[in-house]
């Protein structure tokens, strides 16, 4: 049986954890959790615990939370003795003393196929760039971002109404199959790794409040993948009648005569799903909107309270760019 160390911060990683304490009880043994220190959270900006720590809690595990990975941490981690350390959204760099101190490797659970869409925010940039299809990569780790040789993926598809946060579900449960192929073959040395082609790689950045903008004159398709792929956070948001309304989801609509003539940006009206808004090329349908203080709510419903006019204009602004085919510059926060 596997000694394995996990590394991560984020409930995305629950899934695999929670087969790790059942099904996968006779692959690997849990021997220690590092993840990040409890932090400010909510409105009310209490310290709390992430969901990592306090699954690990709740099964009496040994937790780690240091603010830095230093050589404390790493004699820590050596005291183990792990055959394995496994990553998911530590929210760590991690240096080459760490990477190797596990006899079998440290291995990395990304969100997409990789070289596509190296970085921190796979899978937005998967959906607002219009992909069909992602997934989760398990990978060795190196020192470069996410560029280490490929042991095995599990794809997912990406359907037309999908926010992230679905999308981000799909990969949660994708990274059970995918452990349960791989883990076993690691103690064996049965499993070969693929050398990742670095001239195909396309890299995402870190997300900002401000992403969440919309350019009208777009095509119909793009802004939809946008409003989508930055679902629930940032979220894209429209200024009407002097107040910021968030939108949930949003799609294309099938083409309408009218919205041809009109600006883009141009509300002209309603169907069963949502808001009708013209664009550069299609039909723009906003299905759930949001007030400023109120809760994401179908179209329909939202206008009950908020009515908006036929023939309002909704302002265009530049959407930043969120992938690029080379790394991005890193930005003091």
């Amino acid at each position: 049986m596997l000694r394995l160390v996990f590394m991560g911060s984020d409930a995305i990683a629950l899934p695999l954890l929670n087969w790790l304490a059942s099904e996968g009880r006779g692959v690997a043994e849990i021997v220690a959790v590092f993840t990040q220190p409890d932090r400010r959270f909510g409105r009310g900006q209490k310290i709390q615990a992430n969901k990592i720590k306090r699954w690990a809690e709740s099964r009496a595990l040994p937790i780690y939370q240091p603010q830095k990975l230093d050589d404390s941490e790493l004699a820590t981690l050596q005291t183990y003795a792990p055959d394995v350390a496994l990553v998911m959204a530590y929210g760590h760099i991690l240096r080459n003393c760490f990477i190797h101190t596990p006899r079998f490797g440290t291995f990395n659970l990304h969100t997409s196929l990789l070289p596509s869409y190296r970085g921190p925010s796979p899978i937005q940039a998967a959906i607002t760039n219009g992909e069909k299809e992602t997934g989760v990569t398990l990978m060795s780790i190196v020192t470069e971002l996410d560029a280490g040789p490929i042991a095995d993926v599990e794809r997912v598809a990406i359907g037309s109404l999908d926010t992230a946060l679905e999308v981000e579900a799909k990969l949660a449960a994708a990274c059970v199959p995918l452990l349960a192929r791989t883990l076993p073959k690691l103690a064996t040395a049965e499993i070969s790794f693929t050398t990742q082609l670095d001239r195909r790689a396309t890299f995402c950045r870190k997300l900002e409040r401000g992403d969440g903008v919309l350019d009208f004159t777009q095509p119909a398709s793009a802004i939809a993948a946008r409003i989508n792929g930055l679902s629930p956070w940032p979220a894209c948001t429209v200024e009407i009648a002097g107040q910021f309304v968030k939108i949930g989801r949003a799609d294309v609509a099938a083409s309408t005569v009218p919205a041809r003539r009109l600006p883009a940006g141009t509300v002209f009206g309603t169907n069963a799903e949502g808001l009708l808004v013209a664009t550069g090329n299609g039909v723009l349908c906003l299905r759930r909107l949001q007030r400023p203080g109120g809760r994401m709510l179908p179209a329909a419903n939202f206008l009950r309270g908020f009515p908006i006019a036929i023939g309002t204009s909704l302002p265009s602004q530049p959407m930043p760019s969120l992938v690029a085919n080379q790394p991005f510059p890193f930005r003091k926060i």
